[in-house]
């Protein structure tokens, strides 16, 4: 309420209608102050303004619900000097508070001026605004008047009111709604160029529309298809066999295709989505043919050796020529760099003839690579799976798990677990990718995967998968793979003929020994490459018509042997004995030295030892302690003497428990004095008690020894059965000694009995 304004409004508090009641009943007189928050119900003082308007109340008018209609008029600014709580309602002692008189005409009629401009400005703005408010403008009125009456009439917050009734001087009055004046033009200025820019939109996309609904009719009329995006996409859909939930989800977004504008960036996206998804191969599946000799001869074509995972494939392609069910059978190659892992899965798919599609999971650390991102992130996909099925257009082709093993995490997901699903026999056949956002049956794909150390993969994977181990090639099995498989390949990929390049079987022996050291034959196959890239450049460069590489020549063409073979000492030895091990690139001979020194009993260890290895020395000098009678060795023995354990080669790393019997035998040997063969070589986990336990990497063990020039071999009798896999010529030249005790392994590697 401001001064001279006439205000209309309802009355439903019971304190402020015994207010007006009271007011009636004498001079019709009341103090009108606005509230400081409108939530509370029942105010006092503290809630409210000190400032207000004294008012005659002119009418009061009862309606049904228990409300008042009151007309008042405001007769003058006061302000509340104490409010008093009553009974009833709320009393004020208050005092006038008349306006300031100007001193400065100019200045009041510069303002004056001013409002009545702006106002009109306000007003045009507003086309809504009842017209009559700019004819009942006090002309004549002073400043003052004319303040107050704009203050009423346009729209302000409350305590923007408030702050104007508050101030006693028409000129500070004045400047302060020239200032809110000027800001709600502003506003409503910014709110008219918005809702304009929305028009234009509007009717932009209305044109648009209009135009495609005249193109369409006229392309009607001259009896041309007009088939707009999305009934493309229809048509699509209609031609595909899709469970009901699927065919509803892709025919729903075909239907908000249809009503979005062509140009917007949604319906790009939505064009996007049903592409990737429609060409999908949902029914589409290649013929196996599976012909097992056909399949046998191409793997044997194309990889030497590799015998167990051959057999295990003709083994599987067996049963699938039988049952034709492929659901459940996961694969899992596991072996070291180099072996054909990779390629003798290619053979796989071609001879069964399907489809190749490899997957490499090494350094895959998101878990959306593997299960797709959703449509809202920008720039989102299919994950790989899904890719891959749409890159071969099949729904049964083989997929590659590569590198399995090298999966990582990170706050991004666990990609491991989201393979789960899609190698789980029981959940493939309705395989959820975030992209697609519908199921997609995976039980027709064959799914193969490679590692190189199954100890990295994840244990529910690894739960679901048949691993076969591939073990590291003898150097027979290179020499074979080089002459049939790598050399004829490398000379197709340098353009050279066999006239023009050749190397003797020797000089392939020696680049194997000589210069690679590994299980595969990566490193092999890139030495036969420099040797033909030199032997290309004699011929191009004239030097030379064609190249023969021998074992003569071959440290002229290739340069210095990298690898040179262990010189093993001949002769009987005490307290030297031939241990065998296991390493990423095969076989290798390790000896065991053991020293006796007169001193305190202290054991000393040296050659890069690890933990298992150094308990497996503890075990030993506790087992010869405890039966140093039986072996005839001094009771005292580890309080006279001084005991070191070296392993050859320090720098390279050695653990492992396999070395037990090795480390027994030079123990006993330097304790009694008596040599070990020289031609013995072994390889056994020791017990407390003497007992000889079974140990892994026997056939690359065997073929370090025979390398080596053994005769012998000591193996756990638990071990007989891996002879299996030993090479023929291997077990030709070599006697196995199956042992399950100390008694028999010291009988066999000393010279004479203790």
């Amino acid at each position: 309420m401001f001064p001279n304004m006439i205000l209309h409004f309802d009355v439903e508090r019971k304190k402020s209608i015994s207010a007006i009641e009271k007011a009636m009943s004498s001079n019709g007189k009341m103090f009108m102050v606005a509230q400081k928050n409108v939530k509370y119900e029942d105010p006092d003082g503290d809630d409210l303004y000190s400032v207000g308007v004294l008012v005659t109340v002119k009418q009061v008018l009862k309606q049904m619900n228990n409300t008042i209609k009151v007309v008042a008029e405001g007769n003058f600014r006061a302000k509340a000097v104490k409010y008093v709580k009553g009974d009833d309602f709320l009393r004020a002692e208050i005092v006038e508070m008349p306006d300031v008189v100007c001193e400065c005409e100019a200045q009041s009629e510069a303002l004056l001026r001013t409002i009545e401009k702006l106002f009109l400005q306000y007003l045009s703005l507003l086309p809504k605004t009842p017209k009559d408010l700019a004819l009942r403008f006090p002309v004549d009125g002073n400043i003052g008047e004319i303040t107050d009456y704009i203050a009423s009439n346009i729209m302000l917050g409350f305590e923007g009111k408030q702050e104007l009734l508050s101030i006693a001087d028409p000129v500070c009055r004045a400047e302060l709604l020239v200032d809110l004046l000027s800001r709600e033009i502003k506003i409503i200025g910014y709110e008219l160029d918005i809702g304009l820019k929305l028009q234009k939109s509007l009717d932009n996309d209305q044109k648009e529309y209009l135009i495609k609904e005249q193109i369409k009719f006229l392309k009607e009329e001259l009896g041309e298809n007009s088939v707009s995006e999305a009934d493309e996409y229809r048509k699509k859909l209609d031609k595909l066999v899709l469970p009901k939930e699927t065919y509803e989800k892709f025919w729903k977004e075909c239907n908000n295709l249809s009503k979005l504008p062509s140009s917007s960036s949604e319906a790009n996206i939505l064009s996007t989505y049903l592409d990737i998804c429609l060409n999908l191969p949902w029914n589409i599946s290649s013929d196996d043919s599976v012909d097992i000799k056909r399949a046998e001869s191409i793997l044997n074509s194309d990889h030497y050796g590799l015998k167990d995972v051959k057999e295990r494939i003709l083994e599987f392609l067996a049963a699938h020529s039988l049952s034709e069910d492929l659901k459940g059978q996961i694969i899992c190659l596991v072996g070291p760099p180099g072996i054909g892992k990779t390629s003798i899965v290619k053979s796989l798919a071609k001879s069964i003839g399907r489809k190749y599609v490899r997957i490499s999971l090494g350094g895959v650390s998101d878990e959306s690579e593997i299960r797709g991102h959703r449509r809202t992130y920008l720039g989102a996909m299919p994950g790989r799976i899904m890719t891959a099925i749409k890159q071969v257009q099949v729904n049964n082709p083989l997929i590659l798990f590569d590198e399995i093993d090298k999966l990582s995490n990170d706050y991004r997901g666990d990609p491991a677990s989201a393979l789960l699903e899609a190698l789980d026999p029981e959940q493939n056949s309705e395989f959820y990718d975030r992209y697609v956002a519908v199921p997609f049956d995976l039980s027709k794909v064959l799914f193969v995967a490679t590692a190189n150390d199954k100890d990295g993969i994840p244990a529910p994977l690894y739960d679901r998968m048949e691993v076969i181990d591939l073990c590291s090639y003898t150097n027979e099995e290179k020499f074979q793979i080089a002459k049939n498989h790598l050399i004829p390949k490398q000379l197709k990929r340098h353009g050279l003929s066999k006239r023009q390049f050749s190397i003797s079987d020797g000089a392939i022996n020696s680049v194997i020994s000589g210069y690679t050291r590994e299980a595969g034959v990566r490193e092999l196959e890139r030495n036969l490459s420099s040797l033909m890239r030199k032997a290309a450049k004699s011929i191009v460069d004239g030097t030379k018509k064609s190249s023969r590489i021998s074992e003569k020549n071959l440290e002229q063409v290739l340069g210095a042997v990298k690898f040179k073979n262990k010189i093993i000492d001949k002769g009987e030895r005490i307290g030297v004995a031939n241990g065998l091990a296991w390493t990423s690139v095969g076989g290798e001979l390790l000896p065991i030295e053991a020293s006796l020194m007169p001193g305190k009993g202290e054991v000393q260890l040296t050659g890069s030892l690890g933990d298992v290895m150094q308990e497996s020395i503890q075990l030993c000098v506790s087992y010869v302690r405890s039966n140093s009678k039986k072996l005839g060795i001094n009771k005292n023995f580890y309080k006279d003497y001084d005991i070191h354990i070296h392993a050859p080669e320090g720098a390279v790393p050695k653990d492992g428990p396999s070395a037990g019997i090795t480390i027994l035998t030079s123990l006993v040997s330097a304790l009694t004095n008596i040599p070990v063969c020289d031609n013995v070589a072994m390889t056994g986990e020791l017990t407390l008690k003497g007992r000889v336990l079974a140990i892994g990497g026997l056939k690359e063990k065997v073929t370090a020894a025979y390398k080596a020039g053994m005769r012998k071999v000591l193996i756990p009798s638990d071990n007989i059965s891996d002879l299996e896999k030993v090479d023929k010529s291997v077990k030709e030249k070599i006697e196995f000694i199956p042992v399950d005790n100390v008694e028999t392994v010291l009988s066999h590697a000393l010279t004479r009995e203790i």
